[in-house]
């Protein structure tokens, strides 16, 4: 942003050198970058953070200045350059001179009140176009403006003076000499002042003629109807736009210009009346006009916000340290045009200026004072030690988490919380996050940082997806990758806060690797994925959990599971579905786990019970069953284990055989059958006794025998 030392001069009275002012707001939170000579004038490159629209004009850093150098109003060089939320909405242009009256008529319709909220347009008629005079084209040049022609030069002029883009139509141009602020239709198209034709949609607002657009609104205006050296009659617009339909339609045209800059940011919706008599003086001034009409359309008053303090010196202090007087906190937020007065119970009541859109809360009250009596004066001192250095709850538990998949040879991903919106419903989630009764389930953003990713994540599994795709295509097929990170969902309640869940998740693919080995010992499967997830719920000392086979939607049938937690879902586990490893382009098989680290960290993990080292050996039995598809080891093993056998102490998974000599529906499953006593040790007959038992169980009931 540059800024013109003489033309702030015009504005406030100081007497401070240019290197004086700009270490006056830097010190206030305006960094001024450098300081550059052009011509008897000095001009300011300004870095402001987005939230300081109200800086994006002289008279806005003028209001800086004079509150850091403690100048009162008499401070300021004109009357009509006092504050919006002082100013008579009457007009400051004498009406006999100027027509400044407000008109109902058909000059201007608004079918678009959502993104327009306020628009006014006031007719100059008479005017000669030609170059501005030589102090006005200083100024503009100044500030890194070319000048074009009196009337454009000023609608620039005054922008940069009070922050309010403006823009002025050749009036017999427009179709039935009328405004009509609308969505563009479609197959509507524009030509703009740069002349490039540009196409139009339905999310883009237009300013219109009887016919068709004649402007992209607070954008850029149209070729066919700017000013020319033929036009007589001028239609002023200035305007008050929705931000976020700026910012996307700058950025879908690709197109950025001052006006949507400031748009973008929030311009003061009651400054539009100053901003129209200032231009509309100058044009009668410098151009031979003639003002008429004018017409201002508001069809919801904005309301302004408010913020309750029960005791702001208080506030001060103990959020800075600082020992403020409340008498200096009232000149201060009164210089920065917060108007005070008593609230409910004694408290203060402090009104926020219309063109104040970040401040909201008492916190950005105490930020206000402590900028303008200055950061450097905060002393340093040390935070209580309360709960200092501590960790904070479970984060020692994920701490072995990582480690322990780290010790298995994951790597941790981190990937980012926006999503593009083709993954919608393409993923099943975790129990309960998403409300299926809201008609908006998920979290969407008004204005991505990367195009198309409009959605904050509601699941971990497309960023670790992502990320596979990423190493397979340099080529690294041997993958095994976690994440643990937020997710986010629309919520039901009232207060517009989306729900956020931490959860877990991982995926393996390809070979399985040893450390010091170039060559896989083997495919990775589903079990291997199953035993690192159990591994990391083991690191964090979660409860006992189960698998039981189940279709999800995300995953291939017949290799899914859900992961149950006291009979309760709390994740899923299975190898990725054909559909979705095509979209990606896989070739090899990939198996996902995902889980509610949240729920899991929450439940009381299982109490740890001492057993001493068993003194008699155990006896271990290998068999192999051929088992149709439809059945699992889980179904099998709680069979056994419902039987309690007294000699019987695990029942493990072994090995799974599908192919050669096998039938397509079947498949052969080896499970380890270990038994032994703790009094004696155990001879063949008692151990062949029991073993035949557990084989005649299984017979019985799932109709399957040994290999």
């Amino acid at each position: 942003m540059l800024i013109s030392y003489n033309w702030l001069k015009d504005l406030c009275d100081i007497d401070l050198s240019p290197r004086e002012v700009a270490e006056m707001l830097t010190s206030v939170g305006n960094a001024v970058e450098g300081i550059e000579e052009h011509g008897d004038d000095f001009v300011f490159d300004i870095d402001l953070t987005s939230n300081r629209g109200d800086c994006l004009s002289h008279w806005g850093i003028a209001r800086e200045i004079r509150a850091a150098a403690a100048l009162g109003d008499a401070h300021s060089k004109d009357s009509k350059f006092q504050d919006s939320s002082t100013e008579s909405q009457s007009g400051i242009l004498d009406s006999g001179t100027a027509g400044s009256g407000i008109l109902e008529s058909t000059l201007v319709t608004i079918e678009a009140p959502e993104l327009c909220h306020r628009f006014t347009a006031r007719i100059i008629r008479g005017v000669r176009i030609g170059p501005s005079p030589e102090w006005l084209v200083k100024r503009l040049e100044a500030v890194g403006e070319r000048s074009i022609n009196n009337v454009a030069d000023i609608t620039n002029f005054v922008m940069h003076e009070l922050g309010n883009p403006m823009h002025s139509f050749d009036l017999n141009k427009l179709k039935e000499n009328r405004i009509v602020v609308r969505r563009a239709r479609s197959g509507d198209k524009i030509r703009t002042l740069d002349e490039v034709e540009r196409e139009l949609d339905e999310s883009m607002l237009m300013i219109c003629d009887a016919e068709k657009p004649v402007a992209v609104g607070g954008v850029m205006g149209g070729f066919d109807s700017g000013i020319t050296e033929e036009t007589a009659d001028v239609l002023l617009e200035v305007a008050y736009f929705n931000r976020d339909s700026i910012r996307q339609t700058s950025r879908k045209l690709k197109l950025s210009t001052e006006a949507s800059h400031r748009f973008e940011r929030g311009v003061d919706v009651e400054n539009l009346i100053r901003a129209s008599n200032r231009a509309t003086e100058l044009m009668c001034e410098l151009a031979g006009g003639t003002a008429a009409e004018f017409v201002d359309v508001y069809p919801a008053k904005q309301e302004r916000k408010s913020i309750e303090s029960n005791d702001i010196e208080n506030a001060v202090r103990r959020l800075t340290g600082l020992d403020v007087s409340s008498e200096e906190i009232d000149r201060i937020l009164k210089a920065l045009g917060f108007q005070s007065q008593v609230g409910n119970r004694k408290s203060q009541m402090f009104i926020v200026p219309s063109w104040r859109h970040d401040v909201s809360i008492e916190e950005d009250l105490v930020e206000e004072v402590a900028r303008i009596v200055g950061y450097d004066k905060i002393g340093e001192e040390l935070a209580p030690a309360y709960g200092a250095g501590e960790y904070q709850p479970n984060e020692m538990r994920k701490f072995h988490l990582r480690q322990t998949l780290a010790n298995l040879g994951f790597d941790e991903a981190i990937s980012y919380s926006f999503i593009d919106t083709k993954y919608d419903d393409r993923f099943e989630l975790v129990e309960g996050l998403v409300a299926p009764d809201l008609d908006e389930r998920f979290v969407t953003l008004q204005d991505s940082i990367i195009e198309g990713a409009t959605r904050m994540r509601a699941t971990l599994i497309p960023g670790l997806l992502e990320a596979v795709r990423t190493n397979l295509n340099h080529q690294q097929r041997n993958l095994a990758l976690f994440e643990i990170g937020k997710v986010f969902a629309s919520s039901p309640e009232e207060n517009g806060l989306p729900i956020e869940r931490e959860l877990f998740a991982l995926v393996v693919t390809g070979g399985k690797i040893l450390e010091h080995k170039a060559l896989p010992i083997g495919e990775t499967d589903f079990y291997d994925a199953k035993g690192a997830f159990e591994s990391a719920m083991h690191a964090i000392d979660a409860p006992s959990l189960s698998f039981a086979g189940s279709e999800v939607s995300h995953l291939r049938s017949g290799q899914s599971a859900e992961i149950l937690l006291d009979g309760n879902r709390v994740g899923t586990i299975g190898r990725l579905s054909d559909e979705i490893a095509g979209s990606f382009k896989f070739r090899q098989p990939v198996f996902v786990a995902e889980a509610d680290l949240d729920a899991l960290l929450a439940a009381k993990p299982d109490a740890v019970i001492y057993r001493p080292l068993a003194v008699y050996p155990s006896v271990t039995r290998d068999v192999s069953f051929v088992i149709k598809r439809s059945l699992t080891f889980g179904a099998i093993r709680e069979a056994i284990l419902a039987e309690n056998y007294e000699l019987l102490r695990k029942v493990e998974f072994s090995d799974l055989f599908e192919g050669k000599g096998i039938a397509g529906d079947e498949r052969s499953l080896t499970i380890r059958l270990e038994y032994r006593s703790d009094e004696r040790t155990l001879v063949e007959e008692e151990v062949e006794f029991v073993h035949q038992s557990v084989l005649s169980s299984l017979e019985r009931r799932f109709g399957i025998k040994v290999r």
